[in-house]
């Protein structure tokens, strides 16, 4: 079975095994999906992840921390300016300073506070806190 939508699934399974309190877990590869997990283990949601090609596309071995108490992604995925990212964080994060949105912009995936930075805005993949 394929999924359509890796992004949205990655945080659904994330949050899943977050809760039965896994250790790791695999998950379909894709570039988008690698670019997501490297901004979470950036700002330490996740442990090291490593890539293994199985000839048919590949998979991600993730290792988790036990740090994520909500992992969910946004749908539809919204634009946004970066004006607008405490608005989001009103709706999405639980408070001020706990947890991040990620984002997708012309510069990659990054989390709303690197986009807010850098002035820029793109579209919302998920949040996590």
């Amino acid at each position: 079975m394929v999924s359509k939508d890796l992004v949205a699934g990655l945080f659904t399974t994330l949050q899943n095994n977050e809760m039965v309190r896994n250790k790791e877990f695999v998950y379909s590869y894709s570039k988008l999906v690698v670019n997501v997990l490297k901004t979470l283990q950036r700002f330490g949601y996740i442990g090291t992840f490593e890539h293994i090609d199985d000839g048919r596309g590949g998979k991600v071995i993730i290792q988790l921390l036990g740090r994520i108490n909500k992992a969910a992604p946004i749908n539809p995925r919204f634009s946004v300016s970066y004006t607008d990212y405490e608005d989001w964080e009103k709706l999405y994060l639980p408070s001020r300073d706990i947890g991040i949105l990620v984002v997708t912009t012309n510069n990659g995936v990054m989390s709303h506070r690197e986009a807010k930075e850098k002035r820029l805005g793109g579209k919302l993949l998920g949040y996590v806190w």
